[in-house]
């Protein structure tokens, strides 16, 4: 899946594709007029989108569509245009000679995210194509069913936003991917999607009957009757669900025997912020900063950062946030970011190692984001230490620039506090000595299970073959649970296990209090925590970790006790 939920409609099939009869130039200047007008009427088109709703104010669908309006004004593709037209072709076939070049070249990129953006390329060269031809968009806006879903071999992020979202339930592609803008924009917009869909489009046809889920990342063609009904039984329970956790925003997260819990959001874009008022998290536990790069087509200047930054801060207000500095490298990849290819980015020249080997980046951001807060108090979390000396140098970075800052006159924060993210297990064999430095700590679990397993998450083949909390992993989570307790250091969780409950619900167990997710995770985990006794548990589980009772799988431990409290699980 590449956007969670789950959507019930009618298949409307996308196809852009714009048949070239006429190749061969008649008239070359002729045909130079006709390429230049029509690339000045796709450029007002893109333009008009700007002038919609939601396009008013600072978003990442919007920012992906500035980035995509920066392709559609890019010299050398237009320059390739103008060439193969003065090479004796018609504009129409131009377009296609270009576009097909740049599709080879590109589809020769072992790097997942240029390969992605080559959909970015597609829909543009598609949108000039029609323009030339005087064909009409196929984007069904003003003849969309109540409940469309829209299936394609590809769709651009400016194709997706062209739909009528009133209507548009879902999405189906044969090669979207996650890291795609058209999924983030999905994501952001709350549309389910579904990425991955072999051969989807040659099986249905307009006005078929299809239920996606994004969540597993199954899409059922003309369902039966009694699949329908499952689907249908599974939107109404979420809907109540919905109601439910609507009902305890107000309430703290407290278990049934007295332990409170913080529940913090994890965002990277602005348009996620929106939903802190909606869940009732206490703040944000972790800001992905490298979001605002991926999406852009180059890289952020220092004035735009701190807009960005500005414009979180302002949001979010007193509540506590955390940025984490620029996390990129391994699967994280930016297209003007160039490095040479490696055969383990997970493990490679990525996150802080960039950071250190790239000063000039790393202090651009440290000056933004000390910039933005103008004052205000600062979290900064330094991401993918290993070891301790590295931190160090990271945080001799950070009071520079706020000793320049002072200098220069400008406000330094209030407080600047700079922690450290415990995702490398050789750190774990540090703690002692990384603790003195850090004023906070944050697990990711993500890569620390990852590198712990030696098993690559994105590879379906191993990536679920370890269970996260079983007793290895469990134990060397407690270990940084003991020695933040130790040296009265915060701690949080922000990896994908703080929103899973049964998860949550283990590291409940072994002490953890603060947990940050993703916010449609809030409200299952607050439910959880309510109706939970932790107490019972917490003594079961540490007694397996301690060795004092015969080993027992942990997550069948949970599932019983769950079972027994009751448990939302």
């Amino acid at each position: 899946g590449i956007a969670e939920g789950v959507a019930l409609g009618q298949v409307v099939l996308h196809d852009p594709r714009v048949v070239i009869k006429n190749f061969v130039a008649d008239d070359i200047p002729h045909e130079k007029d006709r390429l230049e007008q029509a690339i000045a009427r796709m450029r007002v088109s893109i333009d008009d989108m700007f002038n919609t709703g939601d396009m008013q104010v600072s978003s990442e669908h919007r920012e992906i569509l500035e980035s995509y309006r920066m392709f559609a004004h890019d010299r050398g593709w237009v320059r390739r245009l103008r060439e193969a037209v003065e090479n004796g072709l018609t504009a129409e076939a131009a377009v296609e000679r270009v576009q097909n070049d740049t599709r080879a070249r590109m589809l020769r990129q072992s790097d997942p995210y240029i390969r992605d953006r080559l959909h970015d390329l597609d829909d543009l060269a598609h949108r000039l194509l029609r323009v030339l031809t005087g064909a009409t968009s196929l984007m069904h806006k003003n003849s969309l069913p109540e409940n469309a879903i829209v299936v394609a071999r590809n769709l651009g992020p400016a194709e997706l936003l062209e739909y009528d979202r009133s209507r548009l339930r879902g999405i189906v592609l044969e090669e979207g991917a996650t890291t795609s803008h058209v999924s983030i924009v999905a994501r952001s917009l709350g549309i389910v999607g579904v990425g991955l869909a072999q051969n989807i489009v040659s099986m249905c046809e307009d006005g078929d009957e299809i239920v996606i889920d994004g969540s597993a990342g199954q899409v059922h063609l003309r369902p039966p009757p009694d699949v329908e009904a499952v689907y249908v039984e599974k939107l109404n329970l979420s809907a109540r669900r919905q109601e439910k956790y609507a009902s305890l925003v107000d309430m703290d997260a407290l278990t049934k025997d007295g332990v409170r819990i913080s529940l913090l959001h994890n965002s990277g874009l602005v348009a996620d912020l929106q939903a802190l008022n909606k869940t009732g998290a206490e703040g944000i536990g972790l800001f992905r900063t490298e979001l605002q790069f991926m999406v852009a087509s180059k890289l952020p200047r220092l004035g735009e950062q701190v807009e960005l930054f500005r414009e979180v801060m302002d949001f979010v207000g007193d509540r506590p946030m955390v940025f984490r500095l620029l996390d990129i490298g391994g699967d994280k990849v930016v297209p003007y970011l160039r490095a040479a290819s490696e055969e383990n980015p997970a493990m490679g020249w990525r996150s802080l190692r960039l950071a250190l080997d790239r000063p000039g980046l790393l202090r651009t951001q440290v000056r933004a984001l000390l910039q933005a807060a103008d004052g205000r108090p600062l979290k900064i979390l330094v991401p993918m230490v290993t070891e301790t000396e590295e931190y160090c140098k990271c945080v001799g970075v950070i009071r520079r620039e706020e000793e320049r800052l002072s200098r220069s006159g400008l406000k330094v924060p209030e407080k600047l506090e700079i922690g450290a993210m415990i995702e490398v297990p050789s750190i774990l064999f540090e703690l002692d000595e990384l603790l003195l430095h850090t004023d906070f700590i944050s697990i990711g679990s993500n890569d620390l299970i990852q590198f712990l397993t030696a098993t690559d998450r994105a590879n379906t083949r191993v990536a679920k073959s370890y269970d996260p909390i079983a007793i290895p992993r469990l134990r060397a989570i407690k270990m940084v649970v003991d020695a933040a307790k130790k040296y009265n250091i915060p701690l949080t969780m922000c990896g994908e296990l703080a929103g899973r409950p049964l998860e949550a619900l283990a590291l409940l167990a072994i002490g953890m209090t603060k947990l940050s997710m993703g916010p449609s995770s809030i409200g299952p985990i607050k439910d959880l925590v309510l109706n939970c006794d932790l107490a019972p548990i917490a003594k079961d589980v540490q007694n397996i970790l301690e060795r004092k009772v015969p080993p027992e799988n942990i997550r069948d431990l949970l599932t019983g006790w769950s079972e027994k409290q009751n448990l939302p699980i």
